[in-house]
């Protein structure tokens, strides 16, 4: 059972590859929630809101969204746009670390690089759920490597063409895309 602070020491010395942002480009970035529950570690996840216009609609994703003009850094968005999607405020949260920036591989999707921010919380924090946000649920590493909940899914997502792809698939949830690009390299790093 892999615990925070087993995380805290392989994080430690993780040296994220960072992409340069070009012209076109849009800065995002998320926050990757961890505490310790039960099973180990827990991580929180959102179900985005079937919304029309938004890329990303009712996928499962980690909490974060584009950099607004007031932002300080990326660190800021993944902090405002986890207040603001989830109730949650982590500007004294413990920050364990900086994960490899990635952009979408889809070309229908927008030019967006994505910077994921990982923090320990000692507790699970009151969720209130934003209109942007169907709801947030937590998920153990334990769970997610569990036989059968990782492997390739066919992912039928309106606007992206219906292929085989890398997914975790726990009940009615299945998370895929940058979602799952994100959190196997974590695993396997913490693991």
């Amino acid at each position: 059972m892999k615990t925070l602070q087993e995380a805290r020491i392989k994080l430690r010395n993780y040296r994220p590859v960072e992409i340069p942002f070009e012209n076109g480009m849009i800065a995002a970035s998320v926050a990757v929630i961890l505490h310790d529950g039960d099973e180990g570690i827990e991580a929180l996840f959102i179900h985005r809101a079937v919304r029309a216009g938004d890329t990303w609609s009712g996928q499962i994703a980690f909490p974060g969204g584009r950099r607004d003009p007031g932002d300080a850094d990326l660190l800021a968005t993944a902090i405002r746009e986890t207040r603001e999607e989830v109730g949650v405020d982590l500007s004294s949260a413990e920050r364990l670390g900086v994960l490899d920036d990635l952009y979408p591989r889809t070309p229908v999707l927008p030019p967006v690089v994505v910077r994921p921010f990982v923090f320990a919380l000692t507790a699970r924090p009151t969720i209130v759920v934003s209109p942007e946000v169907q709801s947030a649920f937590w998920v153990s590493f334990r769970a997610l490597q569990s036989p059968g909940v990782s492997g390739t899914f066919t992912v039928d997502h309106p606007g992206i063409p219906r292929r085989a792809m890398p997914a975790y698939t726990l009940g009615k949830h299945t998370i895929w895309g940058m979602s799952e690009r994100i959190l196997t390299p974590l695993i396997s790093l913490v693991s």
